[in-house]
């Protein structure tokens, strides 16, 4: 009898099981159906709308309340040129538990608030920042934004800022506003920049592995994360001064900002523990004893603020508002005219040989930018943006060699530099008849460098070796990797490496009327801020994006209006739908309406890992950095110290 029970025991469990399994995959098949019905139902909504007409054309078509706020809450990173991701991909990983951090372009913030600065609708702006996450290296992003909030308290409106607490970075645009509040439990720490990265030479040992480097330069340090366990002298006294630079525009532009006096914030960092100490470690009184923030206000009481300031929506029960991304969605781009065109190429992120979606600055397919901005009549001008740290040799030449074409044909190529343009992203710019930056760019890095890794001893110690005959010395080029890097080899590399590093010299120096002597003593791989890239000559003025279009325009001879085209592969409306429906999938399935100002949104909670994890990561993220090293032969110029 015993026996019988077990046995019914056991097959019941087995039964509960079976039904579980069944249970949950028919679970899962309902919500995918239900999922793909609010896709076509959406699609077929937004088909519709397109059909209708779209609204007016001359600015935002959606309906905002008379005398409302911008709540500007961009999430995720902020970059020149967001990542080709697909949107389904992105959801299915997301809901594991695995997805990459959303982007947002940085000209996507200022288009908005240029439209709502004119929009006779908005009477505010609300900075909702938690969500926004910028790399130290893109400081020259934040300025620009920073420069059209201000133009928009220019135009007589208000701009608030609100918040748990602010990072360093979010806390530069905060400063910008007319009134600053903090949560009563909140933070603001300001910590400054610094330049640290993951050394992984004593790893490499441990398992084995060859490293085989080649390079040109006292500075370029761009192989040290593989071949040293620490900074080398020649890398810190580079990086100690465009670092300096950086932190110098990040405190006077806050202390203007907030009419404080010089060296506040470098005394505020400097002395933080005492200035805690003396609120009695409260991290939020200490930040509004010191000038930094205007009140302490918990949740509900910074949406009263702001419902006194613009007046309750529909439902009562928070302030008129409209987002970030509902209002970007819905503002007009550009108008098509029959004036001449100004043409914007991006070349945006690590350069790699071969064809790439945006995101990536790809040679072949930056390189086909220009060529269609070449073959159009209508193109007399071209900007080239440039936003990269590097990488090919061949991609970057495969690219500049585009811009000398588009020249040869009569139209004239303006390079703008954004936050990064250096190594590979240098090369692509030194020969355009003007070269604009930043004062924060990070430029220069005139250095080359051959990198290849072998595991002969790694496998070697399993008992796996390779052996074999070749007709040549070179021939046991067939089985480097597993087997040893042929001596002969390794020597070609070294001749193509110093060959690669004159050639960038004489690119340099055909390209900026300096002799080679000159461009040796400020390249050596050396990295130069914005600001001191002008005094040495690498660039011809400092400004922004919109100056270059400009001087592309009157270099080309435009009298009066022209447009201003993008050049890059257009997304089908299916492509924009999606992702615009991904873009409103977080409030979706956070159970509010896509249009509801909710405030007090958190990256860090959202995407922010356990320590360990975050070391992992990071390592994953050097390895990352290996695997974009594509060239054909081998050669990089690519600048790993400029991504802080």
């Amino acid at each position: 009898m015993a026996d019988g029970d077990n046995k019914l025991t056991f097959w019941g469990f087995f039964k509960t099981i079976i039904k579980a399994v069944v249970g949950i995959a028919l679970f899962l098949q309902a919500m995918v159906f239900i999922f793909i019905m609010i896709v076509f139902v959406a699609f077929i909504g937004g088909i519709a709308t397109q059909m209708g007409g779209g609204g007016n054309q001359q600015g935002p078509s959606l309906k905002v309340p008379e005398g409302a706020a911008l709540v500007l809450d961009p999430a995720g990173v902020l970059v020149e040129q967001a990542a080709a991701i697909d949107p389904f991909e992105q959801a299915l990983s997301e809901a594991y538990g695995a997805g990459q951090p959303p982007q947002v372009e940085v000209h996507d913030i200022i288009r908005v608030i240029r439209a709502a600065r004119d929009d006779s609708r908005i009477k505010a702006m609300v900075l909702d920042l938690g969500q926004l996450y910028v790399p130290s290296y893109a400081a020259s992003k934040l300025h620009d934004i920073a420069a059209e909030i201000d133009a928009f308290k220019e135009s007589g409106k208000t701009v608030v800022a609100v918040g748990d607490y602010y990072s360093q970075e979010q806390y530069l645009l905060a400063s910008h506003a007319d009134h600053i509040m903090l949560h009563d439990y909140g933070s603001l720490l300001i910590y400054g920049y610094g330049s640290y990265g993951t050394y992984l030479k004593s790893l490499f040992e441990r398992f084995n592995v060859t490293n085989h480097e080649f390079r040109v330069g006292t500075y370029k340090s761009a192989l040290e994360p593989y071949t040293r366990d620490d900074m080398s002298e020649p890398a810190k006294e580079a990086n100690r001064a465009y670092l300096s630079v950086l932190w110098r525009e990040y405190t006077s532009g806050i202390e203007a900002a907030r009419g404080l006096p010089a060296g506040a914030i470098a005394s505020y960092a400097d002395d933080a523990v005492d200035i805690i100490d003396a609120a009695g470690g409260d991290l939020a009184m200490a930040a509004m004893n010191v000038g930094l923030v205007d009140e302490l206000r918990d949740r509900e009481g910074q949406k009263q603020y702001l419902i006194d300031l613009v007046g309750k929506d529909r439902d009562g029960k928070s302030f008129k508002g409209v987002g970030f991304r509902t209002y970007l969605v819905s503002a007009a781009g550009p108008e098509n005219t029959a004036a001449p065109d100004v043409a914007v190429v991006t070349a945006a992120g690590t350069i790699v040989d071969g064809d790439q979606p945006f995101g990536v600055a790809a040679g072949d397919t930056i390189a086909r930018y220009l060529k269609q901005a070449r073959e159009d009549d209508n193109v007399k001008a071209v900007v080239l943006r440039v936003d990269s740290p590097g990488g090919s040799a061949f991609a970057s030449e495969v690219m500049r060699s585009e811009v000398l074409a588009l020249q040869e044909a009569g139209k004239p190529v303006v390079v703008s530099m954004g936050s990064l343009a250096a190594s590979g992203g240098y090369w692509i710019s030194a020969g355009a008849d003007e070269i604009w930056a930043a004062p924060t760019t990070i430029t220069g890095s005139i250095g080359i460098f051959g990198f290849v890794q072998t595991f002969e001893n790694t496998v070697g110690q399993y008992g796996v070796y390779t052996d074999g005959v070749g007709t040549t010395d070179l021939s046991p080029i067939i089985a480097a990797g597993i087997g040893p890097l042929p001596e002969e080899f390794g020597a070609i590399i070294q001749r193509s490496t110093e060959n690669g590093y004159d050639r960038f010299l004489t690119i340099v120096s055909n390209g900026r009327d300096l002799t080679k002597q000159e461009v040796d003593a400020i390249g050596q791989g050396r990295v130069w801020i914005g600001e001191t890239a002008l005094d040495i000559g690498l660039v011809d003025k400092l400004g922004s994006l919109d100056d270059a279009v400009a001087a592309a325009a009157a270099l080309a001879g435009i009298e009066g209006d022209y447009d201003l085209v993008e050049m890059h592969e257009n997304k089908s409306r299916f492509e924009k739908f999606l992702e615009s429906l991904a873009a409103e999938s977080d409030a979706l399935f956070k159970g509010k309406a896509a249009d509801e100002t909710e405030l007090f949104g958190s990256y860090l909670a959202d995407y922010q890992q356990p320590a360990l994890k975050q070391m992992i990561q990071k390592i994953a993220s050097e390895a990352r950095y290996y695997e974009a090293y594509n060239d054909p032969n081998n050669l990089y110029v690519r600048c790993l110290e400029c991504e802080l």
